[in-house]
């Protein structure tokens, strides 16, 4: 067994907690170069050009990309030769989150449902925890903005809908959501499991670097028609107009229940934050 102490991993969630608020991925920087060049909408290509000189600037002074720093969602493969010592496993993360966020200047965000009051600190952060082969601990810490949440949508389709209604369904809760997700978005959907494993699924496709293609052919076809057909809607880039809606549609599909065909669609802003560390 290799043994991995809490406070290491505290201070790897900390870090990678600023680090995802202030440092955009370079595949989002390659696809905001790519819009500014493709976009046909003037404004359209203003709003490109605006979002990468926030990434510069957010990177350069040490700032965050948005105002809002998200609510800390936190997936974790943890090898099952892992023995975590010095501290409880859970407690180290939400620890490593209540200081970054406190440290790192991020916003703090979380509140109770009902009343509204502040949690002060960011915590507790959604923790999905995953066991896998190996000695090693793979933490991706993703930053997930309220505006891109609210407009996210779970549908328990009829089996007979199949793909058409699947396309529908991702079509539909695009066009409703307009521009309240900060557009240019990526569009996570999580296609079979349960209610709450497409769920999942969708926010895990988010993960995947923009730009990148999917493995497997049914799927890649898929993204395909479903990309060019949210950017047929016109929204554009915050809205404005423009062919470029979302920069990538991506989509996880695992086996469901033959009564069932579950299908999530998870949106992300432009602000797609994530930051992973191996320990």
């Amino acid at each position: 067994m290799r043994q991995i102490d809490a406070q290491e991993i505290t201070k790897a969630v900390k870090d990678a907690a600023i680090a995802a608020n202030h440092d955009l991925g370079e595949d989002m920087l390659a696809a905001f170069k790519r819009g500014e060049a493709e976009e046909e909408s003037p404004s359209g290509r203003e709003v490109f050009r605006q979002l990468l000189e926030n990434a510069r600037i957010a990177l350069q002074e040490n700032v965050p990309l948005c105002q809002d720093c998200g609510l800390a969602v936190i997936f974790v493969e943890l090898g099952q030769e892992v023995e975590i010592t010095g501290g409880d496993f859970s407690q180290a993360i939400q620890e490593g989150v209540r200081q970054g966020y406190g440290e790192g200047f991020l916003r703090k965000s979380l509140c109770h449902p009902l009343t509204r009051a502040n949690t002060g600190d960011n915590t507790p952060a959604v923790i999905h925890t995953e066991i896998v082969p190996g000695d090693r601990l793979k933490i991706t810490v993703v930053p997930k903005g309220g505006g891109s949440e609210n407009m996210s949508r779970v549908f328990m389709l009829k089996p007979a809908e199949g793909r058409a209604g699947i396309i529908d369904r991702v079509l539909t809760t695009v066009r409703e959501a307009g521009p309240n997700p900060c557009p240019p978005i990526i569009v996570g959907v999580g296609i079979g499991g349960t209610f709450e494993r497409a769920a999942l699924l969708s926010k895990k496709a988010l993960l995947r670097d923009v730009g990148t293609a999917n493995p497997d052919p049914e799927l890649s076809a898929l993204e395909t028609e479903l990309l060019q057909g949210v950017n047929d809607l016109g929204i554009g880039p915050q809205g404005l107009g423009g062919r470029i809606t979302a920069l990538a549609v991506h989509v996880v599909m695992q086996p469901c229940h033959i009564a069932s065909l579950p299908v999530a669609v998870n949106i992300q802003c432009h602000a797609a934050r994530h930051k992973e560390v191996v320990l």
